[in-house]
């Protein structure tokens, strides 16, 4: 009963959310759409905050489970994280993830590498690029601080293709940008001159 519960709560404010935000988001229209009652949600989620935090969380897993999928039909490692990187900024111009992740999660949340998910993205982005490193691909920098960059980068790049005039070409500037700044990271790389 408690998980039915907080999963209707979930998909209908998962609903409000994506498409009218976080600020137009009635607490009694989506707890009324999941037949439900303002005490349940404040129950569940502590309050509006809490729940558009946990249907933010769901979209986050689900954007791993997707990128996972995306590094593992590469031919090599090294593709599977640039794809997988650029996946990340493309799912900028899906319009649910768009508005919750990108628009209003930095407007509601705040810094986003605050969030309870930064951690694990960190860890996982460091733990591909020391495997990275280990069999010689990656260039000697410490994978971590290249992590944290590569992180830093993709999400600022996301909030700037959400929030763009036209998402569209801002993904595919962001996209080549982005391909290259990775390709620098590469041993094989060889240094451009400016």
């Amino acid at each position: 009963m408690i998980a039915e519960t907080r999963a209707k709560l979930l998909a209908s404010a998962r609903q409000a959310f994506g498409t009218v935000g976080y600020s137009a988001a009635s607490m009694d229209d989506f707890t009324a759409a999941a037949g439900l009652t303002r005490g349940a949600l404040y129950h569940h989620f502590g309050d509006k905050k809490g729940l558009f935090e946990a249907v933010l969380m769901q979209i986050d897993g689900e954007m791993s489970v997707r990128l996972k999928d995306v590094s593992s039909r590469a031919p090599d490692r090294w593709q599977g994280l640039v794809d997988e990187c650029i996946a990340y900024i493309e799912m900028a111009l899906e319009p649910e993830i768009q508005r919750i992740v990108f628009r209003d999660g930095p407007a509601v949340l705040g810094d986003p590498s605050t969030w309870p998910n930064a951690s694990g993205c960190v860890a996982a982005m460091t733990s591909t690029l020391s495997g990275l490193r280990q069999e010689g691909t990656l260039a000697d920098v410490d994978p971590e601080a290249a992590a944290r960059l590569v992180n830093g980068a993709m999400g600022y790049a996301s909030q700037w293709i959400a929030n763009a005039d036209d998402p569209e070409a801002t993904s595919q500037k962001a996209a080549e940008a982005l391909r290259t700044m990775l390709e620098g990271l590469r041993a094989t790389s060889s240094p451009k001159v400016y």
